[in-house]
């Protein structure tokens, strides 16, 4: 079944062929108990809808949406995966990648354990962000000094269960060059001191906790579901199963 995102955005026609393009507006949606899932449209033709080429129609569309989260496939792209991210960014609502079952580098359980982790990660971690926070401002003075312009970096990053968020960092590149100080900061890893703010939203753990990139995460997922196909009687595996448990409590 495919549906739009709201009812009054739904037109019954298609476009005689699909856009080639990074950005795409093809894709199959489907909704589960106010979730909304973004997936791949293989060769089938969707209807055709306007706010899937504008990212601030979708925006409105998803805030005035009865939707509590979005799972988007990683098939379609790392450039479609963060159009939707930070359209989901703006109307406040919460975004994960859905995972191949195979790959279990990225997937992680929900545990009573490791919520109470959560909680003792981010007590530590704003013990940590008081006692850095002269060495923090000392360093943002410095940038502000010998290399003016953007003081963080927001990259997104796939957390625990593939829910996407925000990476805070010390921006130390000026354009697409290392500068001078940014060389000095990476060499000490003191770059990443503003991802304590991270821990504090629960985005990530302070310890043991492996965050990928959003490139490398689609990467992983793609190559996860090439094994996948790759096995004997592949075609008998549902590949639903396992790529993220909406209708469970693992969210």
């Amino acid at each position: 079944m495919t549906i739009s995102i709201i009812p009054t955005l739904q037109n019954h026609y298609v476009l005689p062929e699909p856009h080639q393009s990074d950005r795409s507006p093809y894709c199959t949606l489907l909704w589960r108990r106010g979730q909304l899932l973004v997936k791949s449209p293989k060769h089938i033709k969707q209807p055709y809808l306007p706010s899937l080429y504008n990212e601030e129609l979708l925006v409105e569309c998803l805030k005035h949406s009865p939707i509590k989260l979005v799972s988007i496939d990683s098939k379609l792209g790392e450039t479609w995966v963060k159009f939707w991210a930070e359209a989901c960014e703006q109307a406040n609502k919460p975004i994960f990648l859905r995972l191949p079952s195979g790959n279990q580098r990225l997937k992680k359980g929900n545990s009573l354990s490791r919520k109470l982790q959560r909680v003792i990660d981010g007590i530590a971690a704003l013990v940590l962000l008081i006692l850095v926070s002269p060495v923090m401002l000392g360093l943002i003075l410095l940038m502000q000094v010998y290399s003016p312009g953007s003081i963080f970096s927001h990259d997104w990053q796939v957390g625990e269960c593939g829910r996407l968020f925000r990476a805070i960092k010390f921006c130390t590149n000026e354009g697409h060059n290392i500068t001078p100080l940014g060389r000095w900061m990476r060499q000490y890893n003191l770059q990443n001191l503003p991802q304590l703010f991270n821990v504090v939203q629960g985005d990530r753990g302070l310890i043991g906790s492996r965050c990928w990139t959003l490139e490398d995460a689609v990467r992983l997922s793609l190559e996860a579901q090439k094994e996948l196909n790759q096995l004997p009687n592949a075609w008998e595996i549902n590949p639903e199963i396992n790529l993220l448990n909406l209708d469970g409590q693992t969210l």
